[in-house]
């Protein structure tokens, strides 16, 4: 337990931020299922919307340090390599 004013607020901040980052985090894995199951299903036009979209939010939590950058781009690369294999 915190014995200092700031130090209560700092942990109040984190498992609010802890909160919103574990809700954006399930966006990503939501979209990325979506995404595996529309190129299982070999539907390109579908995948590569998901996909698309997919992209956009692993950049922005990169951008926002909640997931590394060399996640990002490794998750996003493994996505755009499953779609160009959909041809």
């Amino acid at each position: 337990m915190a014995n200092i004013k700031s130090e209560e607020k700092r942990i109040e901040v984190r498992a609010r931020n802890n909160v919103r980052n574990s809700a954006r985090e399930s966006e990503v894995r939501t979209y990325t299922k979506k995404a595996e199951a529309a190129i299982a299903a070999g539907n390109k036009a579908e995948a590569v919307e998901l996909v698309k979209k997919c992209m956009s939010l692993l950049d922005k939590l990169a951008q926002d340090h909640i997931i590394s950058e060399n996640s990002a781009a490794r998750k996003k690369a493994h996505l755009q390599k499953e779609v160009a294999a959909l041809n």
